[in-house]
């Protein structure tokens, strides 16, 4: 059977990393039995770069991708268009040939020739950080499935591009109201990168909590999408991964947005769990 590496997305310790160090965080994500990780939201000081790089040699940690900006985030972090050799270099350090493009610029939302205008922009860049040996490729969220001439967004960005690839989420594929098993095939060959979290239902009772009225009905309902352990929501995951596999991805990373007062380290365990319950035992050891 083929296999692919199954990893984490570090936004989810960016806290952690700040309290214990990146190598504390790394040593324990290597201990629960991954074996590669995304860089994302946590600052690439030369500090932390340098701490990355050593605990992944360490514990055996591949990188599968490093985040960067097409121009300045509201948030921070490093940008294309203002750091361009700094992400390069971070790249060669950390040993990955592969950079994404976290999302739109919150600016560009909602408007069609921006965010065309931000897609040709993502294209030049991906053939500038081809001749450094660097893959660009775009994460979606859900809102790329607003129809714009019939036709979502996302499916407008992937037409009007050669080079950039995408990192699929399947969690905001199902926001966006698509099914991601059919959704992944429409992506055969332009993607090597996967984001797993589960889609979870669950009503929040304490805002019902005294009377209750339309509009805490209507606000409980609202937020009852979360994101979930993989395994604890209405996702087909060995679909999803299966399917993900067949059409090019080589990276499965965990990731939850909100992890709702748990610990970021259980929940990647009870993920861990349920992938090997499914048969993927095999896929968190390195080939």
């Amino acid at each position: 059977m083929a296999r692919g590496l199954m990893g984490v997305q570090m936004m989810m310790f960016g806290g952690k990393v700040q309290e214990i160090g990146a190598s504390a965080v790394l040593e324990k994500i290597a201990e629960i039995g991954y074996h590669c990780v995304e860089i994302s939201q946590i600052p690439m000081t030369p500090e932390n770069v340098a701490g990355i790089k050593d605990a992944c040699e360490r514990f055996d940690i591949q990188v599968a991708a490093c985040s960067a900006g097409l121009e300045p985030l509201p948030r921070g972090g490093d940008a294309l268009a203002s750091d361009f050799d700094k992400i390069i270099d971070d790249c060669k350090t950390l040993g990955t040939r592969l950079l994404r493009i976290p999302m739109l610029p919150f600016d560009y939302l909602g408007n069609r020739q921006k965010a065309l205008d931000f897609v040709s922009r993502a294209e030049d860049m991906a053939h500038r950080l081809a001749e450094y040996d660097i893959e660009l490729y775009y994460h979606n969220h859900h809102h790329e499935f607003e129809k714009y001439d019939g036709k979502y967004l996302m499916d407008i960005i992937r037409d009007s591009t050669e080079r950039l690839g995408f990192e699929l989420d399947v969690f905001w594929i199902q926001r966006g109201g698509e099914n991601p098993v059919t959704y992944i095939r429409q992506f055969a060959g332009r993607i090597k990168l996967i984001h797993l979290k589960d889609y979870r239902i669950k009503l929040d009772l304490n805002a019902l909590a005294g009377e209750i009225t339309l509009e805490k009905v209507v606000n409980a309902f609202n937020s009852a999408v979360q994101f979930a352990e993989v395994g604890q929501g209405s996702l087909p995951i060995k679909e999803i991964i299966d399917t993900g596999l067949e059409c090019g991805s080589e990276f499965f990373l965990v990731e939850q947005d909100d992890v709702y007062g748990r610990d970021s380290f259980d929940c990647i365990t009870d993920s861990r769990d349920h992938l090997i319950e499914l048969g993927y035992e095999d896929w968190f050891t390195k080939p």
